[in-house]
């Protein structure tokens, strides 16, 4: 099918094109805009979630939980022994004694950094292969060594907060199916609406010669215009609005928010949108007039 993209002034005056930018230019720019945004928040979604996964692959924490400080000490060192030996695990550091005063702080106050409260030792530990096999084999090593060991593996308990970016990312994709196929619909409604409205033109054509075919290409380039004319109108403005809302999470400072940013591929599929809408509205048109033409004309 071959669909030119600009009409003729003949075309223009059939269709009353020429009393300005239509209503249908304006409910793509809005549905777009919103498009985009649903867009935006579900592929930056998936890309903190990417990150968390990487980032918490294979990360264990092992906390030296034992009240007597000279036990506490003795059976770090044989942890972090055993870890350094353990052939899958990478890194291997016991967190220093400050750093934990300062990080319980905030709950405990200046009693955070009293020598005599029996703070766990931590060690940070690293793997080479994120395997379930590989974690119970290090867990094992490290419980010989320190009986007292707790080992908790970051995956588990982040992941509720993987499980939310996930069906935040199956919301936003479910939202731009949403939003296609409000644009078919608003699309099928205008081109019925023009067909009602140009008919006694239409029933002219058709006595002068011109196929469903030609009419339908009429309607199916003007409302592809007006598509493609609203979702730009619409991308821009929601882009400008997803830049504001990146330099906010920027300022924050979070880790995890930081995540939540958008690579040069999302930009490229956001920026397609408007074509893709166009595309889907051009293809809407002309089934919609073929279909109405061949019932009632």
């Amino acid at each position: 099918m071959s669909v030119a993209m600009i009409a003729s002034a003949a075309d223009r005056r059939l269709l009353d094109e020429s009393r300005g930018t239509r209503a249908m230019t304006w409910i793509m720019a809005i549905m777009l805009f919103l498009t985009v945004l649903a867009g935006a928040l579900g592929l930056g979604t998936l890309s903190a979630a990417v990150l968390l996964d990487r980032q918490l692959a294979g990360r264990l924490t092992v906390q030296i939980v034992e009240a007597v400080e000279a036990k506490r000490t003795n059976q770090t060192a044989l942890a972090l022994a055993a870890l350094r030996a353990s052939p899958e695990v990478t890194r291997a550091v016991e967190v220093d004694h400050a750093k934990l005063a300062m990080l319980l702080r905030p709950w405990l106050g200046t009693d955070g950094a009293d020598p005599d409260l029996p703070i766990p030792a931590m060690i940070d530990v690293d793997l080479g292969v994120a395997s379930d096999a590989a974690v119970a084999r290090v867990s094992a090593a490290v419980r010989v060594a320190a009986p007292s060991a707790r080992i908790d593996r970051h995956e588990s308990w982040m992941s509720p907060v993987r499980d939310f970016m996930a069906m935040v990312t199956w919301l936003a994709a479910a939202l731009v199916l949403l939003m296609a196929a409000a644009t078919a619909a608003v699309v099928i409604l205008a081109a019925r609406a023009g067909l009602e409205t140009h008919r006694d033109t239409i029933e002219v054509l058709h006595m002068l010669g011109s196929t469903d075919v030609q009419v339908a290409r009429l309607f199916q380039r003007r409302i592809a215009i007006d598509t493609l004319l609203g979702g730009v109108i619409g991308t821009v403005i929601a882009i400008g609005v997803i830049a504001l809302v990146g330099l906010q999470l920027a300022a924050l400072g979070s880790d995890l928010l930081a995540g939540l940013s958008l690579g040069a591929r999302d930009w490229m599929i956001l920026g397609g949108l408007p074509v893709a809408f166009a595309v889907l509205a051009t293809l809407a048109a002309r089934q919609a007039v073929l279909t109405a033409l061949g019932r009632y004309l």
